[in-house]
């Protein structure tokens, strides 16, 4: 049986990436949302006693298997977005998380390492808020931060670059995979903070929200979502 703990779903990116791509394999697995409260995420908040108590880092997202059990006999904790993936694909070898293809796979993960340590501007400046009117907020950001700039046009010629080399339409392929399940979170900030974009990179960008899986996390995004003003630089409690 997989656990799999995640954070709120309007806000919480990382937690996105995993819930998104167990749902486009349909992935069986139990979800427990460990919600960002009012006292924060930080030392002594509720959300953080929660996330300790089930992994050392008391981060979000966490994947628990207990059908894989560790020299202690418990079962296994990840908490690392890149592990948890390689994890799932070394778990499910069926699906294919990564592309078949070795050039496309070794492209794939290249593209998530880079996700997974960079375009920190982007990442800072532009918190993920599924379903936020922050096109105001975008447009400011856009004139003031040189570096987002840099991270977007980087962002347009890395998919291009993939889209056009795998023969589309995502990112290593014609099918959906773990380095387009990493880059969704992107997606959202470019969508809800409207941000410039080439034609190009809307098209991928909207190839991406129809997605099924896509869909239903931005709706349980929407539905579930609760405003935290710590999250929220931008915006006034509705």
């Amino acid at each position: 049986m997989l656990d799999f703990f995640v954070g709120n779903r309007n806000y919480s990116s990382w937690s996105m990436r995993i819930g998104v791509l167990l749902r486009a394999f349909d992935i069986s697995y139990k979800e427990t949302l460990l919600p960002f409260g009012t006292d924060g995420i930080g030392e002594g908040s509720r959300f953080k006693e929660q996330s300790l108590a089930i992994s050392p880092t008391g981060t979000v997202p966490i994947l628990r298997d207990s059908g894989c059990l560790t020299a202690s006999d418990e079962a296994l904790v990840l908490y690392d977005t890149l592990s948890i993936v390689e994890y799932v694909a070394k778990r499910f070898p069926d699906q294919s998380i990564w592309p078949r293809d070795q050039a496309l796979r070794a492209m794939a993960r290249n593209l998530c390492a880079e996700m997974h340590s960079g375009f920190g501007a982007l990442r800072s400046h532009c918190p993920m808020n599924i379903g936020a009117d922050l096109h105001r907020e975008g447009a400011i950001i856009w004139r003031d931060q040189p570096n987002v700039r840099h991270d977007v046009v980087r962002l347009d010629t890395a998919w291009e670059n993939a889209r056009t080399l795998s023969r589309g339409p995502f990112l290593c392929g014609k099918d959906f995979g773990a380095v387009d399940a990493y880059f969704v979170p992107v997606v959202m900030r470019l969508k809800y903070y409207s941000l410039p974009v080439s034609d190009a990179c809307h098209v991928y960008m909207d190839q991406i929200c129809n997605v099924p899986a896509v869909q239903e996390w931005i709706a349980s995004a929407i539905k579930e979502a609760e405003f935290l003003d710590f999250e929220e630089p931008f915006r006034l409690a509705p």
